[in-house]
């Protein structure tokens, strides 16, 4: 595959092209060689990963049977073997072919692009409650890599939290597989919700709790997620089996929307058990 960063390197070389180059630029090697049949499923997955991060970092190929001093010298016990150089120094590694999921979060790790650092803001302004803007992050990034899960799940919730329950059903019904599917499929019900009360389909007079429901509904969509988890708790307080655990339900969907960390998700969460125990 012909890229202007990916490379290969031998014993004379390896100084120049990867050490050196790391000072400024993270270098992946990649220890392989032509009998390894798992390298030749790993390879492919580097490369792709190498050209789609535009020059974030460099791919580095080393034939490992005609680099028996290279191999000798950071102690390649097995192959495939990636190490990762940053200012001269492997700072990480891993042995054995890996899932392309696994291995881009090696890279981000390594070596974060500018779809990386786009994530990384619009999750960001998420914890400050930005949304909309938050939302405008997501799209920058889905241009770039359209089935990342990190940047679907944080699109949902920013539209979940401006009461656009239509947008986020689109991106929730069609979710790809990724780490993020589970978190993805706890906000569906929440948003679900929110389109049936946005279609007059929610009967606000059904029960006495029908009122307290709705109003949580309308305050996720307003952005006020504590506000909205109190009126859920107060529910399951009194009956923590209402509308065969619908409550329930969007309480879990409302604390993942929280940031996780947040001394607010952490006191909901313990109540919340204490509600439901």
């Amino acid at each position: 595959m012909t890229s202007p960063h990916i490379i290969e390197v031998n014993e004379n070389s390896f100084q120049n092209e990867v050490v050196l180059f790391s000072q400024t630029t993270p270098v992946v090697v990649d220890f392989w060689a032509e009998w390894c049949q798992p390298c030749h499923m790993l390879t492919p997955i580097l490369e792709k990963l190498a050209q789609e991060a535009e020059g974030a970092f460099r791919l580095a190929k080393v034939n490992a049977d005609e680099n028996p001093n290279l191999t000798q010298a950071f102690n390649i016990r097995g192959l495939p073997t990636v190490k990762g150089f940053v200012k001269g120094q492997v700072v990480a590694d891993f042995t054995g072919t890996q899932p392309e999921l696994m291995v881009r979060e090696f890279l981000r790790k390594l070596a974060p692009t500018q779809t990386d650092l786009t994530l990384e803001k619009g999750n960001s302004l998420l914890v400050a409650s930005h949304w909309a803007d938050a939302a405008s992050a997501f799209r920058q990034a889905l241009k770039s890599r359209p089935d990342d899960g990190a940047a679907l799940l944080g699109l949902a919730k920013a539209h979940i939290a401006q009461g656009q329950p239509a947008e986020a059903l689109a991106i929730l019904r069609a979710f790809p597989p990724s780490k993020q599917y589970a978190a993805a499929e706890m906000l569906l019900p929440l948003a679900q919700a929110q389109a049936a009360l946005a279609l007059n389909e929610f009967d606000e007079e059904a029960d006495d709790f029908a009122p307290l429901l709705a109003g949580a509904l309308r305050l996720v969509g307003r952005g006020n997620l504590p506000a909205a988890a109190d009126g859920l708790l107060e529910i399951l307080r009194q009956n923590k089996n209402y509308r065969a655990g619908e409550a329930r339900r969007l309480m879990v969907a409302v604390l993942e929307l929280m940031p996780p960390e947040s001394e607010s998700a952490r006191a909901y969460r313990q109540e919340f058990t204490a509600a439901l125990f």
